[in-house]
């Protein structure tokens, strides 16, 4: 049993059941009593209210990123953890992988552990055939599911994330601006987020061509040295490029390298924008300009939206978070094009 087969006996909405069962006083005294007699009847005692309903439960938030050396995803399970602490609660963090069965298992876990809720950071929590994100909306009728940088539009599943598409798009049609010809795209996995982001990309590249030349996409491993070689040899190959936008920071420092290597000056004939402005942007030289994706932002407001839920209140199924591009010296953009920021 669960929250949507009291709902549905009841005959009401499952914000109404969960109103009830925190003691929200905007629920009539008889719709109360008509969805607390169902609860009995049907034997259902939920994990996700039950601190409301005096069960003692341990006010536990389930986090799972897939990757914890990642600047990107180590920084909100950082935000993450220090704002449900301040809302009383306390967490279990899972890094698992890539792997869908791992992915599967440790969700098993968090749940045998009576949480409240549990928060996915990442979109490679989206798997491509929907049927493999079956066991996120499972997991949705026994606890509210947080998806940052993801959206799946399913019952009690509440999605943060950023405009990735408008972000890239932005940041290429800023080097087309420049003048840059030829801009290569780099990026690691096809996420939600990632192909949001090469949707940007492409739209861009359409303002000024009519076709898109996908030798100018290139897929690469997560590795700052093999960025670099992958670069070299599309250079010795003789692919021309005078521009990179990445998706990540790393395959922007990366890029970096293979242009110190190849003895090319930065930004004068190569501008290189990377993606979620970390800690690697300023530790680079030169530095880099990035798309600032807040994720601060995106982790506080995550955190707020789930106690609202917690809480009974109506919240919309999807937030989004505007980006900023951060200009370092790794672009040379005029005053004209600074001011379409």
């Amino acid at each position: 049993m669960n929250i949507y087969d009291v709902a549905d006996k009841a005959g009401v909405s499952i914000a109404t059941v969960s109103r009830v069962i925190n003691g929200n006083q905007n629920v009539s005294e008889k719709t109360k009593e008509k969805v607390l007699s169902i609860m009995k009847e049907l034997g259902y005692t939920p994990n996700v209210f039950a601190r409301g309903l005096g069960l003692n439960t341990m006010n536990t938030v389930g986090i799972m990123c897939t990757d914890s050396s990642d600047p990107f995803l180590a920084n909100a399970v950082y935000y993450i953890e220090q704002e449900l602490r301040k809302n009383g609660y306390d967490s279990f963090l899972c890094c698992t992988g890539y792997e869908l069965k791992n992915k599967q298992n440790y969700l098993n876990l968090l749940l045998s552990k009576r949480i409240d809720a549990v928060i996915l950071i990442g979109s490679s929590y989206l798997e491509s055939n929907v049927k493999d994100n079956s066991y996120i909306m499972e997991a949705a009728k026994e606890v509210p599911v947080m998806l940052i940088n993801g959206y799946l539009n399913k019952p009690n599943i509440y999605c943060t994330l950023c405009d990735d598409q408008q972000a890239t798009y932005n940041a290429t049609s800023l080097l087309l601006k420049e003048g840059r010809k030829n801009i290569l795209y780099l990026y690691t996995t096809k996420s939600y987020s990632g192909i949001q982001k090469m949707k940007g990309y492409k739209e861009a590249i359409l303002t000024k061509q009519s076709t898109i030349d996908e030798v100018y996409i290139q897929s690469c491993p997560n590795n700052i040295e093999k960025v670099k070689d992958r670069l070299l040899k599309l250079s010795e190959d003789g692919l021309v490029f005078d521009g990179i936008v990445t998706s990540e920071d790393l395959l922007a420092v990366g890029s970096l390298k293979y242009a110190k290597t190849k003895g090319i000056s930065v930004p004068e004939e190569l501008s290189i924008i990377g993606y979620n402005n970390s800690i690697l942007a300023s530790c680079c030289e030169p530095e880099l300009t990035s798309v600032d994706n807040h994720v601060e932002t995106l982790s506080l407001t995550t955190v707020g939206t789930l106690m609202r839920v917690l809480s009974g209140n109506t919240v919309p199924n999807r937030t989004v978070i505007s980006t900023d591009l951060i200009i370092r010296n790794t672009t040379n953009f005029s005053k004209d094009i600074r001011s379409l920021l």
